[in-house]
């Protein structure tokens, strides 16, 4: 098959096409950044990500037989907005259809919400109705914060912890989340990738955690656990904001701190992904937190 992927360079996209390859299919990725270091050896061929340019994405999309959708943006930053990364999704999907393209797997979020007043999970659910209305079979998939060797969130909750005598929670860190692994969803991704019945499962690892237990595995983990202060929400962000000044990133944002204190990242629904993030931190404990990772770096 010919399958075509979004950000086949970047994070979740490059383990669904290393798995895609590994069965022997002819993988084509749709990406913005095309200059990026290619970890497939030339064995992908790269089309630009243009939404301005609906001939192009057809193009791009013509003879696929599926395509899997990672793109979303995590924060406005200039013209690359939540509202707009909803926008070009729906001209993705357009141009899938047009392009004769029968199946589309796309990557979520738990627990969207048309009437959630957070971007993140408003923009989600609203993606999401672009590929069940499309006519094309779908699979949507619904992670939650994802961890692996890339990842950026629980890395740099370890970064922290390895640096800075406290650690403040925002809240008393008692919302919960359920973290999975990365090549888990890559996985449930390719085997949806076969299938042809219409589905929206949410994929969550065999873990659930309060905020603060899971801050307590990781520092244990790498063996720092510094205080945990718990701090009242708005001041725990002002706190990331001035760190992000040092880093030159964007630490944290407000929609992140609603949506973890309001329990939007945890499911109902039995885990499919298999990988703990105890087992897994065990085995990289050497490495997790060593270095910051940036999320404007990666995307900006």
């Amino acid at each position: 098959m010919k399958i075509a992927v979004t950000g086949a360079f970047s994070y979740s996209g490059k383990y669904i096409t290393k798995r895609l390859l590994e069965r022997g299919e002819e993988v084509v990725t749709l990406t913005n950044h095309p200059n990026r270091p290619d970890p497939f050896d030339g064995k992908v061929k790269v089309f630009p990500l243009n939404f301005n340019n609906e001939a192009g994405l057809i193009t791009s999309l013509r003879g696929a037989e599926a395509l899997v959708n990672t793109y979303w943006i995590r924060f406005d930053k200039d013209n690359n907005t939540q509202p707009k990364a909803v926008e070009n999704t729906g001209k993705l999907v357009h141009a899938a259809v047009k392009a004769g393209v029968k199946r589309i797997v796309h990557i979520s979020i738990t627990n969207p919400s048309a009437d959630s007043h957070l971007p993140y999970f408003w923009g989600k659910a609203a993606n999401e109705k672009f590929v069940t209305e499309s006519g094309m079979s779908y699979a949507i998939l619904r992670p939650t914060v994802l961890f692996g060797k890339e990842d950026i969130l629980i890395n740099n909750i370890a970064w922290l912890l390895r640096r800075f005598p406290i650690f403040g929670l925002p809240g008393d860190g008692s919302y919960k989340l359920s973290p999975v692994y990365v090549d888990d969803l890559a996985a449930l991704a390719v085997e949806s990738v076969y299938g042809s019945e219409d589905y929206i499962w949410d994929a969550v690892g065999p873990d659930e955690f309060t905020f603060r237990e899971m801050v307590e595995l990781i520092g244990k983990t790498v063996d720092k656990t510094p205080p945990l202060i718990p701090l009242p929400p708005r001041l725990a962000l002002l706190a990331a904001q001035f760190l992000s000044l040092f880093v030159n990133d964007v630490m944290l944002t407000p929609e992140e701190v609603d949506g973890l204190m309001a329990n939007l990242l945890v499911s109902k629904e039995t885990p499919r992904c298999k990988t703990s993030l105890k087992d897994w931190l065990r085995e990289n404990r050497n490495t997790v937190g060593g270095h910051y990772a940036s999320e404007l770096a990666r995307h900006f």
